[in-house]
């Protein structure tokens, strides 16, 4: 490590920079790594055994409260998971269900008698669980969930009980296999109706590892990737459990069997049950986010020792990073793995703030939390798709090497698929960025005349799902600076760069709003489901200016010096690498001229050929420890 790559690791790894020394220097290879080739038994079999070993240092006491047994704060858990995504991505799942899904269910929707009752064999790993919400016929719309919690006055418990096939749990982490006991959503049932979608605790395995009486447990089998994590099906067939066992944060069922809520309306009910657990989508960006870094990092160290074709007049073949056309393909990687690497950090900051212990009593601010699930489930879906791309383009750059199972990639790439649907669909959560405009956007608006209806969207808009550049003074002192569009000098000019972001973010939500002034009662859900692609792009162009910014704030508050001017570099990249992507956007709406068009190329390359040079540097610094990368070519030659 270098002087510089140390500065900037200190700025990637932001607020919890000490957790993230703690977990380089602790956690060994042989805890978190997998072991390429073996079989499905076995990576099973070694995967609970890694968790139970971590659970024993402690690792999954992380973001639990510390009255408990739990320690350090709950965004620190999103960044203890991001470090172990350097790992197994198996154990890193299995992780993710125990202490984030399981434990952070039981958490966030359970009060005292069940915290007191569950928590620490959670955290210790002695009592091991599954979340079951995803069923079969219902995967994005868990409102319509179709597993029932039926109370029983007479002896005091809730039936629950699977209905259809459709309404089997299904893809559930820890089911398959290990889960004793897992947090059920069902359909929660009174003597006065129905309730909505609610949560609660059922056991599912004796002691012995047997199912329970009317519990049916199945095995999901052998996965595209994650071949360590046991996802399996749940069925029950009239299954009582103790009315103590609904996790009550948000509703209960009172001793004379009446329901009671502090939230009246169900649909707010849900929605915010459903924040709480906010936490699960901000893990997985940052873990896929990981999961990116270590394939460039093995990618970059191979391309720069790997020799292919020798140029007229030298005996000796040219290493394959010096070709424009490999740093092209991994370049640009690099720079946005970094813009990603800062906007995850606010939005942990944030969901610390708002979530975390020294959060304000009482209600939460809601349009504080709309904003942050709006921004966590828009990155998420760029993040993860990041990866998926990324990782591939890396396989790719490392040639046959790059698929043979010791150098990592392929399994990387495998298991990394499956983020871009878990957690929420992408494409799901990108209509959620758009706020409001679901697929059932007919139901959601259809009482409403067309007036109030484009009003309401119109607000949700405003108000959720952009936010103005302008409320950030730095940000906005770099915009009135930005120079004109055909200021030959504009390209590497930060205000620019990020008034082309702002620009095409807000008039890709101002045409929108347009279209959907169209709207009447009779052709609202037609008129949207036209839309939709316009409305994914609104979406994704909102994600990226909020990632632009976060970048442009992180290299702005760094000291003068060779790490300022190295990040500023790199902050370009990102920029004109994504204008150049959309290049077609900008010329359709004379944001770009031909000529300038041709010249982001132009600077594109030439920012390549710049941080050719520093791309080790710029490796180190995603601070990476070097026992988790085992890919025999990412090691240098004779090393």
């Amino acid at each position: 490590m270098t002087a510089v790559s140390d500065e900037i690791r200190v700025v990637l790894d932001g607020a919890w920079g000490d957790l993230r020394q703690r977990v380089r220097h602790e956690l060994k290879p042989e805890q978190i790594l997998g072991e390429p080739g073996q079989s499905v038994a076995e990576q099973r079999a070694r995967v609970t055994r890694q968790l139970l070993a971590l659970a024993d240092a402690g690792y999954g006491r992380i973001g639990f409260p510390a009255q408990y047994g739990g320690e350090l704060d709950y965004g620190a858990s999103c960044v203890a998971f991001e470090m172990q995504a350097y790992g197994d991505l198996s154990l890193l799942v299995k992780l993710g269900v125990q202490f984030g899904l399981f434990g952070g269910a039981v958490t966030r929707l359970g009060t005292e008698r069940h915290h007191s009752a569950y928590l620490a064999d959670i955290m210790s790993g002695k009592l091991l669980g599954s979340f079951g919400m995803t069923e079969v016929g219902h995967g994005s719309n868990v409102q319509r969930l179709e597993t029932t919690a039926t109370y029983d006055p007479a002896t005091s418990e809730i039936v629950i009980h699977t209905p259809t096939a459709s309404a089997v749990k299904t893809y559930i982490g820890n089911a398959a296999q290990d889960a004793q006991m897992a947090v059920v959503f069902a359909q929660l049932i009174t003597n006065e109706g129905g309730h909505g979608v609610h949560a609660l605790l059922v056991p599912v395995r004796d002691e012995a590892g047997n199912a329970l009486p009317g519990v049916t447990i199945g095995d999901n089998g052998v996965k595209a990737g994650l071949p360590g994590v046991d996802n399996g099906t749940f069925a029950f067939d009239q299954v009582r459990v103790p009315k103590a066992n609904l996790l009550n944060a948000f509703g209960d069922i009172d001793d004379s069997g009446t329901y009671v809520s502090d939230i009246d309306n169900e649909n707010r009910r849900f929605f915010t049950m459903l924040g709480t657990l906010v936490r699960g989508r901000v893990c997985v960006g940052g873990g896929s986010g990981s999961s990116a870094k270590k394939a460039l990092a093995i990618a970059i160290r191979y391309g720069d020792h790997r020799r292919q074709f020798e140029a007229p007049g030298d005996e000796q073949e040219v290493v394959v990073l010096d070709y424009l056309a490999h740093q092209r393909k991994l370049l640009p990687r690099l720079a946005k793995s970094y813009a990603l690497s800062l906007a995850q950090n606010i939005v942990t900051e944030r969901l610390e703030e708002l979530h975390g212990a020294g959060a304000a009593g009482g209600e939460k601010d809601q349009e504080a939390q709309r904003e942050l699930e709006t921004r966590v489930a828009g990155l998420k879906a760029v993040t993860t798709w990041h990866a998926l791309e990324t990782i591939q383009v890396c396989r790719e750059a490392c040639g046959g090497a790059g698929y043979m199972a010791e150098n990592q990639l392929g399994q990387m790439r495998a298991d990394v698929d499956v983020f871009t649907t878990f957690e929420g669909d992408n494409t799901v959560l990108l209509q959620l960025v758009a706020k409001g405009l679901l697929t059932e956007y007919k139901e959601l608006w259809g009482d409403l005349d067309p007036a109030a209806m484009v009003g309401m969207v119109s607000k949700q808009i405003a108000e959720g799902a952009v936010e103005r550049t302008t409320g950030r003074a730095r940000l906005q002192k770099m915009l009135d600076l930005a120079k004109g569009r055909d200021d030959d000098s504009a390209l590497d000019d930060r205000g620019w760069q990020l008034s082309m972001f702002e620009q095409r973010a807000d008039h890709t939500l101002e045409t929108v709003a347009k279209r959907l002034r169209k709207a009447t009662k009779d052709n609202a859900f037609q008129l949207f489901n036209g839309a939709q692609d316009h409305v994914l792009l609104a979406a994704r162009t909102h994600i990226d200016r909020i990632v632009m910014e976060a970048f442009a704030e992180a290299v702005d508050a760094m000291e003068d010096g060779p790490a300022k001017a190295l990040m500023d570099r790199v902050c370009s990249l990102y920029a004109l690498a994504s204008i150049e992507e959309d290049k077609a956007w900008f010329l359709e709406h004379g944001r770009l001229t031909t000529t300038r068009s041709r010249a982001v190329t132009a600077q594109v390359n030439q920012l390549c050929a710049d941080l050719r040079p520093h791309v080790l540097t710029l490796v180190d610094a995603l601070g990476i420890p070097d026992g988790l990368i085992t890919a025999p070519i990412a090691a240098s030659p004779g090393a």
